[in-house]
């Protein structure tokens, strides 16, 4: 399929609480290297900025990104605001904050309450922003996250926050943070061929509350973080073969198949699979697809 005339407008769109976003995104982690945090090689500057500032141009306008994104050379906020600041007035930067790295990359203890206003502001000082578009919650096995989302819920009191959001969660962890303050998204690792009955009761209870359904590693499926998916199943790479399309393009087919709601944002430094990744959201796929791909 065409890829370099198909813009992020052929998905679709979604609403992030009262923030429009086209349903095929950006996921800012891969920006900063060849593998996750500060394994492999920094990224090459340039091309990391003229990835970002090709993404707007193709109508992207949803970036998901975090501060702990970042190897020995690179962070992916300071790439987000040195390449799209001053930013479009419709551009929506989510945020994760819970885990921590220290200054030499390695793993920290995950965030107390009291310590998530030092991520949020650790954000905002890399985005160069006086709040944050949305700020997922990320659970680090913690059984109740009352008093983490209560902490972030008075951020957002404060202004620093516009909308809240939960990642990595089962449904109990939904309604405990709804009593607490609206949600507008949630972020579980979910893509074809990876599902638990868990995160499925979520999907549901995503779209039957219109909340944002936000899956990652939908595009590496079982590699995570180290790289993109290389291995795929017959059904997969018969799909792709019928459409002219990668096999990429038809993980993230699938996942926007799956409701309205779900917003697929795969993560890239790479200026063409930028654009293969984006007119994924065109790729229509057919029952005898869906079949096939089980």
């Amino acid at each position: 399929m065409t890829t370099e005339t198909i813009t992020a407008h052929a998905a679709g769109t979604w609403t992030l609480g009262d923030l429009p976003v086209r349903r095929v995104g950006l996921g800012a982690m891969r920006l900063t290297g060849s593998a996750a945090f500060h394994l492999g090689t920094p990224a090459d500057r340039d091309r990391s900025l003229a990835v970002l500032r090709r993404a707007v141009e193709l109508g992207v306008n949803h970036i998901d990104t975090a501060a702990f994104y970042f190897s020995a050379l690179r962070s992916a906020g300071e790439l987000i605001s040195r390449a799209l600041a001053p930013y479009p007035d419709d551009l929506v930067i989510a945020a994760k904050v819970g885990p921590y790295r220290d200054w030499s990359g390695a793993w920290g203890t995950a965030a107390r309450p009291e310590d998530l206003r030092g991520h949020v502001e650790e954000n905002l000082r890399q985005l160069g922003r006086d709040h944050l578009d949305v700020v997922y919650l990320r659970r680090m096995r913690q059984d109740s996250i009352a008093e983490h989302f209560g902490a972030l819920a008075e951020l957002r009191e404060a202004g620093l926050i516009r909308h809240l959001a939960l990642s990595a969660v089962e449904p109990r962890h939904l309604a405990e943070a709804q009593a607490i303050a609206p949600v507008v998204g949630v972020q579980n690792r979910y893509g074809l061929g990876h599902h638990d009955p868990a995160t499925d009761e979520l999907l549901l209870l995503c779209r039957d509350q219109g909340i944002a359904f936000v899956p990652f590693y939908a595009v590496a499926g079982e590699a995570g973080p180290e790289r993109a998916a290389a291995d795929h199943d017959a059904g997969v790479r018969a799909v792709a073969a019928a459409h002219g399309a990668s096999p990429a393009q038809v993980r993230i087919a699938w996942t926007l198949h799956q409701g309205p709601h779900l917003l697929a944002i795969p993560g890239t430094g790479d200026p063409a699979h930028l654009a293969e990744n984006v007119a994924a959201g065109a790729l229509r796929l057919t029952e005898a697809d869906l079949a096939l791909l089980g």
